[in-house]
């Protein structure tokens, strides 16, 4: 699954990376992100982030450990490092941020490798990224 969105925002790029380069906040802006917190004692750039997706009566959730791996000023990149020694299907996350005509311009694009609900969820999480765009606007203009 790949999926790219673009969000033109009347801001700064820099009030916009502030609502992207921390996954901590994304709960205030997209739904399908409930809980996604910062690991203690580990790499400062790690993450436990807990994706959820309901339609009707079915419910899936997902734990990822996400890290930055990429932390450039108009570029941020987020990948899933698990430390269990186990193999999992990749999921990235990468932000390209950019001053436009209106202000700032945010390009996000995510990839996942494996089944995670299949096209059902691709659905779901296509609409929930449009949904979003309104909050995440109204957060940093």
């Amino acid at each position: 699954m790949d999926l790219t969105a673009t969000l033109d925002a009347a801001c700064t790029v820099e009030a916009l990376r502030a609502w992207v380069d921390d996954l901590s906040r994304y709960p205030d802006w997209l739904t399908i992100v409930p809980r996604a917190e910062t690991e203690q004692g580990s790499d400062p750039s790690a993450w436990a982030v807990e994706l959820r997706a309901k339609v009707g009566p079915i419910a899936r959730s997902k734990r990822l450990r996400m890290i930055r791996t990429v932390d450039d000023p108009g570029h941020i990149r987020f990948e899933r490092e698990e430390t269990d020694g186990r193999s999992h299907s990749p999921w990235v996350l990468d932000a390209v941020i950019e001053s436009s005509e209106v202000g700032a311009r945010l390009t996000m694009g995510l990839h996942y490798g494996g089944s995670f609900g299949a096209g059902l969820f691709e659905r779901l999480l296509a609409d929930e990224i449009e949904a979003s765009k309104e909050t995440l606007r109204s957060l940093v203009e």
